[in-house]
């Protein structure tokens, strides 16, 4: 099977199947999302802090971001030199969550994909005359037909492609702790036919083909077919981009998933209220028994109360990523046990469809 294919989205072309996850807080900017775009794949920004090391982040957040959205979407374009796809990830938690969609579309992001919660309000805020395209994150055939009927409802118009993120996956995720204690035992194959089954009513409706992207668990070229055999038109990945030489995170955060064990992974709850996968640290041990000091708010999240949180969010993946891996949060895929040298995204991308 072929994996060195495009990727169509609406009048948008990938030269391959390939969109590399967005990872926040500043782990997937521009010189990542820039170099997998260079590639012929679709390289994805994370919104989420993404000005946190912009000068006067500490007092004005909002601001920050906003200026960092379109500083990293201008350079990893041009990074890419003209090809690939160069987008976002906005998360549905986040406080300024419309905000960063319509500052992501004047900077001219080809695709905005959103996750953490359910998109309901994304049609509103992106002109289905501008170029940019749109993606609900799914992780089940029941969050996909809520999207898309309320989509076609609400504002007679339809998905431009759908990711559809498995249990596998890494950082927030759409499934319970107790689904995701029975993991080994869910026949996840079946919920991703029954997504691409239930989005062909739309395409029939709109005539228009919907991609549908599986993401969760992809670690190589076998994974990719697998996926394509069940119906999938591509594919997302994160975690191997990580230890990348070009990924945003610091060399400290890099080195953690290459040294990182299969029983390093750990499912804990965040405080954007879902279950999430990390590696174990030292941090993750302190909050197990007690809260984590809160000194500052950075009004990241909507529904954040810092009084009931047991650590700020921002704060443990900023020092994350920074390189304090021990006293941050550092997400992660439950395959970064596998992960063990360090590569450039060209070398990456050749070993997935060569």
């Amino acid at each position: 099977m072929s994996i060195n294919k495009q990727l169509k989205i609406g009048d948008l072309t990938a030269k391959l199947p390939i969109i590399q996850g967005g990872m926040g807080v500043g782990v997937s900017r521009s010189s990542l999302a820039g170099a997998v775009a260079k590639e012929g794949g679709v390289g994805i920004i994370s919104t989420a802090q993404i000005g946190y090391d912009e000068e006067g982040f500490e007092k004005n957040q909002a601001a920050c971001n906003n200026r960092a959205i379109h500083k990293h979407i201008k350079r990893a374009k041009e990074i890419a030199q003209g090809n690939g796809l160069v987008g976002v990830n906005i998360m549905v938690a986040l406080k300024h969550y419309a905000e960063h969609v319509k500052e992501a579309v004047a900077a001219g992001a080809d695709v905005i994909i959103s996750g953490a919660g359910l998109p309901m309000n994304l049609p509103e805020l992106v002109s289905e005359t501008c170029r940019t395209k749109i993606a609900p994150i799914v992780s089940s055939k029941r969050a996909a037909q809520l999207i898309l009927k309320m989509w076609a409802h609400k504002y007679d118009r339809t998905a431009d492609f759908l990711v559809v993120e498995g249990p596998k996956a890494g950082g927030h995720l759409g499934f319970s702790r107790e689904q995701l204690n029975e993991i080994d035992t869910m026949d996840y194959d079946e919920e991703i036919r029954q997504i691409i089954a239930c989005k062909e009513e739309y395409e029939k409706r709109y005539e228009k083909k919907i991609p549908v992207i599986v993401a969760g668990g992809i670690f190589d070229k076998t994974d990719i077919e697998h996926v394509f055999e069940l119906g999938a038109d591509g594919v997302q990945i994160a975690s191997r981009f990580v230890a990348t030489e070009e990924c945003d995170a610091s060399e400290s955060y890099k080195l953690a998933y290459i040294n990182a064990k299969e029983e390093d992974v750990q499912i804990i709850q965040s405080p954007v209220g879902m279950p999430g996968r990390a590696i174990r640290n030292a941090l993750i041990e302190r909050v197990e028994k007690e809260k984590e000091p809160i000194k500052k708010c950075y009004n990241c999240l909507a529904k954040c109360n810092p009084v009931k949180v047991p650590y700020c969010i921002t704060k443990a993946l900023i020092d994350a990523v920074k390189g304090d891996v021990e006293n941050g949060l550092v997400f992660c895929g439950s395959n970064v046990g596998r992960i063990n040298q360090m590569m450039s995204v060209h070398e990456l991308m050749q070993e997935l469809v060569s």
